[in-house]
């Protein structure tokens, strides 16, 4: 076939092979047509058989299909490469037949030739030259075997932390025992805390009012320790330390042996406030129905790990959920704050898993805005792991009760660090809400949440909290390594949530450097219980 075109553009003459003098003219349109047009044109169609032929190269590398020799067939196979379509996959239908069979549990149970790593499966299917269905067969047997293995592991190591979590060291029962033998035979180690002169500081609101809820001594120094250093005006700061009655005497004795002159320390047992002293305390028994719910629907740990359904962190949580210290008088004292100190204003309320690292004092210059809790958001930041928890990371919102009432993209906050102004909370009914929710819990057999007082806080506080800078709260020091040292040193307070507390053997020794540097490891009672820097 022959094709001719005329000088002026206007005809197109194509000429059949074989001779044949019939022809077919094509008129174009009276508009001329310029050269540069065509030019174009023809680049336009090289360029789109050059693409064609690149599919149509890479298809014959990729798969084993023939070759192609119409244009129908070479546009079934690069059509969908062109169109975005799926293409057929090359991996036989028996493999993945086999893989989505359901698992046994005993599967591979007393099966001793079961590959161990993919090196020994490599070498074993190129000696035996399998077929695709024992090559799956073979594949499946590995990777449950891996599977429990791995399930395994993680629960003993949950079960590890838990223990180690969960248990009081000996040096600091060493510390607890020496400190109270002092307090017994020494009388420097009774004195009153504060002295006689100091006592009306403690209900004056024109001081700095911390307030310190602990059981354990050796984390109270270090709070209390990195409080007054970094003070700017350590004479106007209070601080007020409510413990136990079994830890009263080592506390007293510990602040009364170690001042932090000019700041003024209080040391008050939970017995000697006249508030609980008086008739029912919601506390108390929301702790004793606590402790007895837990007790009949939780179990032990050992019943907790024995379970071969549940995943490895469904274990954990409630594993986490039996550690005593969700069951701590020290965990819920805080919503009864006001009560607590009828005369005070405000609060800055401190965990004792904390260390600070600037002066506090501009917290009491931050305007609440009438709100009652001023508290870090946790639902924000660059620590995605950290800082990305809302209300559905604490509340079980597939339980009708919560769905109902609360928005599960709520921000979250966190407890650790806060500003309380008690002035505002006397105006509402915080204290009883959380009661509230505390009893609904109970009666849906702790089904709404799992963990600890910050769930009902949420709750109890939603629409009373004030949003304050990051830089005042640091998180997750006890639960990730992510963290660096030189991150840490940037935070005006650091909170060592979650179970690496730092003065346990599981701390994150890399962050443990910034809690230890406040205890004075020559101090003959740290020397005596063995405590060290690492």
């Amino acid at each position: 076939m022959q094709l001719h075109i005329s000088p002026s553009l206007r005809h197109v003459t194509v000429l059949p092979g074989k001779g044949v003098r019939e022809f077919i003219k094509v008129k174009v349109g009276s508009r001329k047509v310029s050269y540069r047009m065509l030019f174009y044109s023809l680049l336009f169609f090289t360029f789109l058989l050059r693409f064609v032929f690149v599919l149509s190269t890479i298809d014959s590398i990729d798969g084993d299909h023939p070759k192609c020799s119409t244009i129908g067939c070479l546009a079934k196979r690069i059509g969908p490469r062109i169109l975005g379509r799926r293409i057929e996959s090359n991996v036989p239908e028996v493999i993945y037949r086999i893989l989505e069979e359901p698992v046994s549990k005993d599967e591979v149970l007393g099966k001793t030739d079961v590959p161990q790593t993919l090196q020994e499966f490599m070498s074993e299917m190129k000696q035996s030259r399998s077929d695709a269905k024992a090559f799956a067969l073979r594949l499946r047997e590995m990777i449950v075997l891996l599977e429990q293995r791995t399930r395994t592991a993680k629960i003993q190591e949950y079960l590890y932390r838990h223990v180690a979590s969960s248990s009081i060291p000996k040096q600091l029962h060493c510390l607890a025992l020496k400190l109270a033998n002092e307090h017994s035979n020494n009388a420097a180690a009774r004195l009153q805390l504060p002295s006689a002169e100091l006592v009306p500081a403690l209900v004056d609101n024109s001081y700095f009012h911390f307030v310190l809820a602990s059981d354990n001594v050796l984390a109270a120094s270090v709070v209390a320790a990195s409080l007054v250093k970094n003070a700017l005006r350590p004479e106007k700061f209070v601080l007020h330390i409510i413990t136990d009655r079994k830890t009263y005497s080592p506390m007293q004795a510990w602040f009364s042996l170690h001042p932090l002159d000019p700041a003024i320390i209080e040391v008050k047992a939970l017995h000697q406030f006249d508030w609980l002293s008086k008739g029912k305390v919601p506390v108390l028994e929301a702790m004793e129905k606590d402790q007895r719910v837990r007790s009949q629907f939780r179990g032990g740990s050992s019943a907790i790990v024995a379970n071969n359904t549940e995943k490895p962190q469904v274990i954990a949580s409630k594993l986490q959920a039996l550690s005593p210290k969700y069951n701590s008088l020290m965990n819920h004292i805080r919503i009864h704050l006001p009560e607590l100190f009828p005369s005070l204003n405000k609060v800055v309320f401190l965990d004792d898993d904390i260390v600070i690292q600037t002066d506090l004092s501009p917290l009491w210059d931050i305007d609440m805005n009438g709100k009652v809790n001023g508290a870090v958001e946790t639902c924000r930041g660059e620590d995605s792991f950290v800082m990305s928890k809302r209300f559905k990371s604490y509340l079980n919102f597939s339980h009708p009760l919560i769905a109902k009432n609360f928005d599960p993209n709520e921000c979250a906050w966190a407890y650790g660090m806060n500003i309380f102004d008690l002035e505002a909370w006397r105006k509402t009914n915080i204290s009883l809400t959380y009661y509230h929710w505390l009893e609904e819990n109970f009666k849906s057999d702790l089904s709404l949440w799992q963990l600890g007082t910050l769930p009902p806080g949420l709750i109890a506080f939603y629409g009373h909290v004030h949003v304050i800078d990051p830089f005042w709260h640091m998180l997750g020091l006890g639960y990730q390594d992510n963290t660096t040292l030189a991150d840490a040193e940037t935070a005006g307070v650091i909170h060592f949530n979650g179970r690496a507390k730092p003065w346990l053997d599981i701390a994150f020794p890399q962050l443990r450097p910034l809690w230890a540097k406040y205890i004075d490891f020559s101090d003959k009672f740290i020397k005596g219980c063995h405590i060290r820097a690492s």
